[in-house]
Protein backbone atom coordinates (compact mmCIF):
# COMPACT_ATOMS: atom_id res chain seq x y z
CA UNK A 1 0.00 0.00 0.00
CA UNK A 2 1.21 3.51 -1.04
CA UNK A 3 1.46 7.02 0.75
CA UNK A 4 -1.01 7.85 -1.61
CA UNK A 5 -3.48 5.16 -0.69
CA UNK A 6 -2.97 5.53 2.81
CA UNK A 7 -3.68 9.38 2.76
CA UNK A 8 -6.86 8.88 0.73
CA UNK A 9 -7.66 6.01 3.44
CA UNK A 10 -7.59 8.84 6.35
CA UNK A 11 -9.12 12.01 4.36
CA UNK A 12 -12.06 9.11 3.34
CA UNK A 13 -12.33 8.10 7.14
CA UNK A 14 -12.27 11.47 8.09
CA UNK A 15 -15.05 12.58 5.78
CA UNK A 16 -16.85 9.35 7.07
CA UNK A 17 -16.62 10.10 10.66
CA UNK A 18 -17.27 13.74 10.43
CA UNK A 19 -20.95 12.82 8.75
CA UNK A 20 -22.07 10.21 11.19
CA UNK A 21 -20.08 8.24 13.64
CA UNK A 22 -21.27 6.20 16.83
CA UNK A 23 -20.12 8.38 19.55
CA UNK A 24 -22.83 10.83 19.05
CA UNK A 25 -19.90 13.60 17.77
CA UNK A 26 -21.12 14.61 14.07
CA UNK A 27 -22.78 16.77 11.64
CA UNK A 28 -25.93 14.11 11.72
CA UNK A 29 -25.83 14.53 15.34
CA UNK A 30 -25.14 18.40 15.71
CA UNK A 31 -27.82 19.01 13.18
CA UNK A 32 -30.49 16.18 14.52
CA UNK A 33 -29.79 17.75 18.48
CA UNK A 34 -31.22 21.25 17.52
CA UNK A 35 -34.33 20.00 15.69
CA UNK A 36 -33.12 19.73 12.89
CA UNK A 37 -33.26 23.07 12.47
CA UNK A 38 -30.24 24.86 10.35
CA UNK A 39 -28.07 27.97 10.78
CA UNK A 40 -26.03 29.62 8.53
CA UNK A 41 -22.90 27.62 10.21
CA UNK A 42 -24.59 24.45 9.78
CA UNK A 43 -25.41 25.00 6.48
CA UNK A 44 -22.21 25.90 5.54
CA UNK A 45 -20.31 23.18 6.87
CA UNK A 46 -22.83 20.69 5.02
CA UNK A 47 -22.02 21.83 1.91
CA UNK A 48 -18.79 21.48 2.34
CA UNK A 49 -19.24 18.14 3.65
CA UNK A 50 -21.44 17.52 0.52
CA UNK A 51 -18.43 18.82 -1.53
CA UNK A 52 -16.44 16.25 -0.27
CA UNK A 53 -19.09 13.45 -0.60
CA UNK A 54 -19.69 14.19 -4.53
CA UNK A 55 -15.87 14.21 -4.71
CA UNK A 56 -15.07 11.24 -3.47
CA UNK A 57 -18.19 9.44 -4.54
CA UNK A 58 -17.50 10.72 -8.51
CA UNK A 59 -14.04 9.56 -8.02
CA UNK A 60 -15.40 6.22 -7.12
CA UNK A 61 -17.88 5.81 -9.51
CA UNK A 62 -15.96 6.90 -12.46
CA UNK A 63 -12.64 4.69 -10.99
CA UNK A 64 -14.89 1.39 -10.52
CA UNK A 65 -17.99 1.48 -11.48
CA UNK A 66 -21.08 0.59 -10.38
CA UNK A 67 -19.76 -3.03 -10.79
CA UNK A 68 -16.62 -2.41 -9.51
CA UNK A 69 -18.04 -0.66 -6.19
CA UNK A 70 -20.34 -3.81 -5.65
CA UNK A 71 -17.27 -6.53 -6.09
CA UNK A 72 -15.49 -3.85 -3.32
CA UNK A 73 -18.16 -4.20 -1.48
CA UNK A 74 -17.76 -7.85 -1.14
CA UNK A 75 -14.24 -8.10 -0.97
CA UNK A 76 -14.05 -5.73 2.07
CA UNK A 77 -17.26 -6.97 3.44
CA UNK A 78 -16.36 -10.48 3.29
CA UNK A 79 -12.76 -9.28 4.12
CA UNK A 80 -13.91 -7.86 7.69
CA UNK A 81 -16.25 -10.95 8.26
CA UNK A 82 -13.22 -13.12 7.78
CA UNK A 83 -10.65 -11.02 9.99
CA UNK A 84 -13.80 -10.98 12.77
CA UNK A 85 -14.19 -14.62 12.43
CA UNK A 86 -10.77 -15.63 12.58
CA UNK A 87 -9.85 -13.26 15.61
CA UNK A 88 -13.41 -14.77 17.26
CA UNK A 89 -14.36 -10.71 17.73
CA UNK A 90 -18.11 -10.91 18.81
CA UNK A 91 -19.22 -7.23 17.54
CA UNK A 92 -21.71 -7.25 21.00
CA UNK A 93 -22.84 -3.63 20.18
CA UNK A 94 -24.11 -1.32 17.63
CA UNK A 95 -21.66 1.26 18.15
CA UNK A 96 -18.66 -1.62 17.46
CA UNK A 97 -20.93 -3.11 14.25
CA UNK A 98 -20.81 0.18 12.97
CA UNK A 99 -17.35 1.17 13.13
CA UNK A 100 -16.85 -2.07 11.16
CA UNK A 101 -19.14 -0.75 8.42
CA UNK A 102 -17.59 2.87 8.19
CA UNK A 103 -14.17 0.86 7.99
CA UNK A 104 -15.63 -1.65 4.96
CA UNK A 105 -16.92 1.74 3.45
CA UNK A 106 -13.53 3.53 3.94
CA UNK A 107 -11.83 0.96 2.15
CA UNK A 108 -14.13 1.08 -0.61
CA UNK A 109 -14.67 4.97 -1.39
CA UNK A 110 -10.27 4.70 -0.92
CA UNK A 111 -9.73 1.76 -3.32
CA UNK A 112 -12.17 3.44 -5.98
CA UNK A 113 -10.10 6.74 -5.32
CA UNK A 114 -6.89 5.07 -6.66
CA UNK A 115 -8.10 2.13 -8.74
CA UNK A 116 -7.43 4.32 -11.87
CA UNK A 117 -3.91 4.94 -10.69
CA UNK A 118 -3.27 1.58 -9.85
CA UNK A 119 -4.69 0.10 -12.92
CA UNK A 120 -2.09 2.49 -15.10
CA UNK A 121 0.68 1.36 -13.12
CA UNK A 122 -0.77 -2.35 -13.86
CA UNK A 123 -1.27 -1.86 -17.26
CA UNK A 124 0.07 0.80 -18.90
CA UNK A 125 -3.26 1.65 -19.64
CA UNK A 126 -4.97 5.05 -19.09
CA UNK A 127 -7.95 6.13 -18.28
CA UNK A 128 -9.26 9.04 -20.67
CA UNK A 129 -12.34 11.29 -19.63
CA UNK A 130 -14.77 12.31 -22.33
CA UNK A 131 -14.88 16.30 -22.87
CA UNK A 132 -16.79 17.76 -25.36
CA UNK A 133 -15.01 20.95 -26.94
CA UNK A 134 -17.27 22.89 -29.17
CA UNK A 135 -14.27 23.06 -32.12
CA UNK A 136 -14.36 19.77 -32.64
CA UNK A 137 -16.81 18.40 -34.90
Amino acid sequence: MGKGFLLRLLATVVLLLATYNPEGKSYFHWVASDGWRFTPLKAFVGVCLLVGWVILLRATMESLGALGMLLAAAFFGTLIWLIVSWMHLQPQTTKGLTYLILLGLAAVLSTGSVWSIWRRRMTGQIDVDEHHDSNIP
